[in-house]
């Protein structure tokens, strides 16, 4: 079976952070960095971003790159004889099926936003209209399910016309119309009256409020925030690694990546903050941020409908670009391990994950009554924990021992894959670091998902 290659580099970086520019990127960065101190808590955040993303994107793009597989078969390529590294193709595998069990639900929500902020639903409404506008989306079971169903269709749809002809072609035009939006938004943001409040929240640095949300909070967060922003440890990144060529050193690419990611996060703050400031409507975190917070900011807004509309298409191309990544990781898995075609692949999934988005769309209606973590707790809940809490920290544990350990791939190996080609060289140097610090990170960070859940 011959093995598609990115037509070019900007393809790879632009679909590879497509994977990794998720939903989290805007309701989730944008108001812990205000919580936490501003442009203080962003400096932190880079910094682990550095010390603790980098490494584990450049082990999983080395990798894909050296195997020419999916996560599905690339431990079997690479490990030694007799050795059981195999075994963490379930974690992978698990973890990008379970992922798209609730993110193109998500990716729904933003597509119906998009529709209904095309047509005026939100015009004239107050805000606890508003809020019940995205309750009574939740109510609406066959609404959601259709949403979700046109989402998983479409963009296995994306992936069945192949690498180069789909993926790389639409998830290259829609990731420039991401950040072109984006562009747009923030220059709308910071040309408001009245801006000046929410510009100085989000990016002053604040130690005060560091100090108050506690220093080892605030590091927790940006630790977090680092590990979690990139989906690293479920193989979804080293698919990619698979499909380029041997003509440029990792490192410099898996910055590229990274770069973009922090971009996008860092750009949707300026979108948010000085709108929600200069309306006085107190930003929120999570799905509350993006479905009740901010349709009340376009209705304050002079032509907010049309803003309103063009953020939530940048919305529905941010969750879009993450689930083509993830679906063209998971047909890869099929024809890894069953030789199949890509149509073949393509449909037969968007069946598999149609059915089980559904336990998710449920649990905010017809399945509320399950509250797995107690009083209004979701399904969504206990699937995001299972990928976030669990399989992306024991993932990357598993890629970072691979990478390093005499026992698994070994350092030498991965050193002479990651610096073939040209550009920036992965430094020997830091193999300590790599081999003995990082994992034990990763380990506090699983551990502190735990404490954080249920202490």
């Amino acid at each position: 079976m011959e093995r598609e290659k990115f037509s070019s580099r900007l393809g790879f970086i632009l679909i590879s952070a497509g994977c990794a520019i998720g939903l989290g990127n805007v309701w989730r960065f944008p108001y812990i960095v205000g919580q936490y101190g501003g442009a203080a808590f962003v400096l932190i955040y880079i910094l682990f971003l550095i010390i603790l993303g980098l490494p584990i994107v450049v082990m999983e793009f080395a990798v894909g790159r050296a195997s020419q597989k999916s996560a599905a078969l690339s431990f079997d390529v690479l490990e030694p004889k007799g050795t059981k590294w195999h075994w963490a193709k379930y974690i992978a595998m698990a973890g990008n099926y379970i992922l798209m069990m609730f993110y193109t639900t998500v990716g729904g929500w933003m597509m119906i936003y998009f529709i209904k902020m095309a047509k005026g639903d939100f015009a004239g409404l107050n805000a606890d209209q508003v809020a019940g506008e995205f309750s009574s989306m939740l109510a609406d079971t066959k609404g959601m399910t259709i949403a979700m169903a046109v989402m998983v269709v479409g963009c296995f749809g994306i992936c069945a016309l192949g690498l180069k002809n789909g993926v790389e072609s639409i998830t290259k035009v829609m990731m420039l119309c991401l950040l072109g939006l984006m562009v747009v938004l923030v220059v709308h943001s910071l040309t408001m009256k009245g801006n000046s409040e929410g510009l100085s929240f989000y990016l002053k640095p604040d130690f005060g409020k560091m100090k108050e949300a506690g220093l080892g909070n605030v590091i927790f967060a940006a630790l977090g925030q680092s590990f979690f922003t990139l989906s690293i440890g479920i193989g979804s990144l080293a698919i990619f690694g698979s499909f380029i060529g041997k003509e440029r050193r990792l490192l410099g690419e898996a910055i590229s990546v990274t770069v973009l990611d922090t971009v996008v996060a860092l750009m949707s703050g300026l979108i948010i903050f000085p709108a929600c400031f200069a309306f006085g409507v107190q930003p929120d975190s999570g799905p509350n941020l993006i479905f009740i917070t901010l349709p009340n900011v376009f209705n304050h807004m002079a032509g907010g409908r049309i803003w309103g509309t063009l953020f939530f298409i940048f919305m529905t191309f941010a969750a879009i670009s993450t689930i083509v990544a993830v679906f063209q990781n998971i047909i890869t898995f099929a024809r890894d391990l069953t030789g199949c075609s890509i149509k073949k692949a393509a449909w037969i999934n968007a069946a598999v994950i149609i059915v089980l988005s559904l336990p998710c769309v449920f649990g905010f209606n017809i399945w509320s009554s399950i509250q797995p973590f107690g009083a209004g707790s979701t399904i969504q809940d206990l699937e995001d924990f299972i990928v976030s809490n669990n399989l992306l920290p024991l993932g990357s544990l598993i890629y970072l021992m691979f990478c390093t350990s005499r026992y698994g791939w070994g350092f030498d190996n991965f050193m002479k894959e990651v610096n073939t080609g040209k550009g920036m060289k992965f430094p020997r140097a830091i193999r300590f670091y790599v081999k003995w610090i990082l994992p034990v990170i990763v380990l506090v960070i699983f551990i502190q998902g735990y404490w954080s859940k249920f202490a």
